[in-house]
């Protein structure tokens, strides 16, 4: 495992919601977290008028984050060795 801070953001798609990428490069400087995967992109019932980030559930090294900004979400997958709260303060400390 690599020890060394901060981790890899992969762009494998070709359209993200605004001002998402900028917020993942900030988080893979954080300690714990070594991937970082932008995913299926969507359309929301709901409206939400600025950028959110939420972790959703975890998954098998890791956790599934949903990003929503006005009617679009995206799925994003987080490697991390971080338990749930700490990466929710990382989160946090990204969106600033």
């Amino acid at each position: 495992m690599n020890n060394s801070p901060g981790g890899r953001l992969v762009l494998t798609h070709s359209t993200h919601i605004p001002g998402l990428i900028a917020v993942l490069e900030r988080l893979t400087k954080y300690n714990g977290i070594q991937t970082i995967t932008p995913a299926v992109i969507g359309r929301a019932k709901g409206h939400s008028p600025r950028l959110q980030l939420k972790v959703s559930v975890p998954i098998r090294g890791g956790f599934k984050l949903i990003a929503r900004q006005g009617k679009t979400f995206q799925e994003v997958f987080i490697i991390t060795s971080c338990p749930k709260d700490e990466l929710e303060t990382a989160i946090f400390q990204a969106m600033k």
